[in-house]
């Protein structure tokens, strides 16, 4: 039997130890707003992301009958995901959506393009399950902290003419280039546990003031440490070299493929290319970190302030109504819908050509969609195939997030 066009998915909670506890996660929040399904948040677990997508780590499933999203997928391609997705991106949903709910640094980390995906997938397919790349855009839904990206060049090269840094640029150039802080970033990743243990106490000395604008690098350390140790050679490549940039609900972080990032704090709705493939240099234990000249060599240097990773949202041409945003990433996977109805309000949406997740990420409401009315609730996640429009109404207020093609 042909399943319906529209209809409703569960998640899958993780439990990664930099995620939020109990009930303080939103991730587990959400996912246990998912009637039918035995989830019951632990006050002493973490709850880290809740993923609704159809990648096989932490899948998504068709709620009434528990099938795998990506079974029904595959035994309906041509309704369910259409001729743009089958033709263009393998018959697969081309994009992964998750809730994260973070309370101290994810790993430093980046993606590796799609060229250096496939290598490592060849070479070490259970550490990279997949040839694809994954550029990335997180929503925030709080207040959320990140370091993304590096600073530019005239503000780093003053930091390493401290006495307490010189040793990893001892050369002194003039002009910095992007190869310098290439290779700044390799001798600080590759230091020595002491060296970085001394280094960091020496840093922490330092008056505000021979700090300048970076002077806030002095409240984040301490907040590092306690989090990730004193010999975690990840705190000085972030707050050397890195922009920390603090973000309000509703803004949204832009992260190409090989783009150099730690999430530091918050709660946001994070959307990828369909790839879970990360190379990780710090806030991590010494041996889930990954070759640091691997990680050295992969980076590119596309982003160097904040406005390179601000993603700016949109009026939608999708909305009939004018109620819905949309976050556009320079990549042809995916876009982002947010949709913010206030008191009886109502949101009318044209059909996409590729298939949509949607979430509920706060309120409720009613989507009508192929002449059925679906129950909306804050957690509620929903599959919409291609060529289906939809119409939100709600009589308190709702916002929704939706990828779509």
């Amino acid at each position: 039997m042909s399943p319906p066009t529209v209809f409703q998915l569960s998640g899958t909670c993780n439990n990664y130890p930099w995620g939020k506890k109990g009930k303080q996660s939103l991730a587990a929040q959400l996912c246990a707003q998912t009637p039918g399904i035995d989830f019951q948040i632990k006050d002493d677990e973490f709850y880290s992301e809740m993923w609704f997508g159809d990648y096989p780590d932490f899948p998504a499933r068709k709620l009434d009958t528990g099938e795998l999203l990506a079974d029904v997928l595959q035994a309906n391609k041509e309704k369910l995901l259409g001729k743009k997705v089958i033709e263009k991106f393998n018959s697969q949903l081309p994009y992964l959506p998750k809730i994260l709910s973070i309370a101290k640094a994810l790993p430093l980390q980046l993606h590796p393009n799609k060229e250096l995906a496939t290598k490592l997938h060849e070479k070490d397919p259970d550490s990279f399950t997949d040839p694809n790349h994954k550029p990335e855009i997180a929503v925030a839904l709080s207040k959320f902290e990140v370091f993304a990206g590096f600073k530019p060049l005239n503000k780093i090269a003053p930091l390493f003419e401290l006495q307490q840094l010189r040793q990893f640029n001892p050369e002194q150039p003039d002009k910095w280039t992007d190869e310098t802080l290439r290779n700044v970033t390799r001798t600080l990743l590759k230091a020595d546990l002491d060296t970085v243990r001394k280094v960091q106490t020496e840093l922490s000395k330092v008056p505000k003031d021979h700090l300048g604008d970076a002077a806030y690098i002095l409240d984040l350390l301490p907040r590092l440490q306690d989090q990730y140790g004193p010999e975690d050679a990840g705190s000085l490549v972030a707050l050397l070299c890195m922009n920390y940039l603090v973000f309000n609900a509703g803004d949204a972080v832009w992260i190409p493929a090989d783009g150099i990032h730690a999430y530091l704090a918050g709660d946001i709705v994070e959307c990828m290319a369909r790839s879970n493939n990360v190379l990780n240099t710090g806030f991590c234990p010494p041996g889930d970190r990954n070759n640091a000249d691997t990680f050295a060599d992969t980076l590119t240097f596309k982003a160097h302030s904040r406005d390179d990773v601000y993603l700016p949202s949109q009026k939608s041409n999708k909305s009939k109504n004018g109620k819905t945003v949309v976050y556009r990433p320079p990549m042809s996977e995916f876009d982002m819908l947010k949709a913010d109805l206030g008191a009886g309000e109502s949101e009318e949406l044209t059909a996409s050509e590729g298939p949509g997740v949607l979430i509920v990420t706060s309120g409720k409401g009613v989507m009508h969609a192929e002449g059925v009315d679906h129950q909306l609730k804050e957690g509620f996640i929903f599959f919409v195939a291609p060529g289906v429009p939809i119409l939100w109404e709600s009589q308190d207020g709702i916002q929704i997030h939706m990828a779509v093609i």
